[in-house]
């Protein structure tokens, strides 16, 4: 059974297969190519720390050319979901909660929702390896049939005679 199908720059970065230019073409043509004209932080985001860490990895997944403008709001919400789990992991560790077995299952139960809500919205950007290597769209083509080989060896009716 094959494994999941590799984006080509990938596949080329790691020099295992052996592809032909015209199926190294094939390849890019088929993977996503998002739309990059106007992508910046959106309003929602209050702090200059959100929009700059909002622009720091928007960067980074353009030079992937895995992020387009529909992206823009799931960045924005992955980018609210850590906050909100760095900020509850950073409660927790205070003594009085920790102490407080009550307060404690509250805050934890908080900081696994905020966790699950963060990776859900990484994977859908493909900030997660295996969920980048998914981002490849199939391409679907037509079989075209194959040339008879030994159609030259045929016998020709011979006219003339």
């Amino acid at each position: 059974m094959a494994g999941q199908r590799q984006p080509i720059e990938l596949v080329l970065a790691k020099g295992n297969k052996h592809l032909t230019q015209k199926e190294i073409e094939e390849r890019k043509s088929s993977e996503v190519k998002p739309i990059t004209d106007d992508i910046s932080p959106p309003p929602y985001l209050n702090t200059k720390k959100q929009k700059e860490e909002f622009n720091k990895i928007a960067n980074q997944l353009m030079k992937l050319k895995i992020l387009g403008e529909t992206d823009v709001d799931t960045l924005a919400r992955y980018i609210l979901s850590r906050d909100l789990y760095v900020n509850l992991t950073k409660q927790i560790r205070k003594k009085k909660i920790l102490e407080d077995p009550i307060l404690l299952d509250k805050y934890m139960k908080n900081q696994d929702r905020a966790f699950r809500q963060c990776d859900v919205c990484a994977k859908a950007l493909g900030l997660t390896i295996s969920s980048r290597c998914r981002l490849v769209v199939p391409e679907t083509k037509q079989e075209v049939p194959k040339e008879n080989k030994f159609k030259k060896f045929e016998k020709r009716a011979v006219s003339g005679d």
